[in-house]
């Protein structure tokens, strides 16, 4: 049985999106898109015809992209800063979740 539509439309990693859809509601083109997926910044899901889905998270990344881009940033410089942000972000959250489970929170 497949998962409840609350599950999945609540989950920011589900991939919910058709390139089509989100090249329109970021204001981009699927080549855009393409070439983000080709500079290895997000990697959407296939459908079963081999269909690119994306995710919301994997939306903010793209439209974080385009904004970079637009200011005169290359592609994959800009591809590179937001996988380097994405991973210093979750290693930040890492580090707050060991010391709220030591008891060492900082105090910065």
């Amino acid at each position: 049985m497949g998962q409840n539509p609350d599950d999945m439309f609540g989950d920011e990693n589900y991939p919910a999106y058709t390139i089509g859809q989100v090249a329109e509601m970021l204001g981009t083109t699927q080549d855009f898109l393409r070439r983000v997926d080709e500079a290895k910044l997000i990697n959407p899901h296939r459908s079963a015809g081999g269909h690119r889905r994306y995710s919301r998270y994997q939306m903010r990344l793209a439209a974080r992209a385009r904004e970079m881009v637009d200011q005169g940033t290359a592609l994959e410089a800009a591809c590179r800063i937001i996988i380097l942000e994405d991973q210093l972000e979750e290693a930040l959250r890492q580090n707050q979740n060991r010391d709220q489970q030591h008891g060492t929170g900082r105090h910065d």
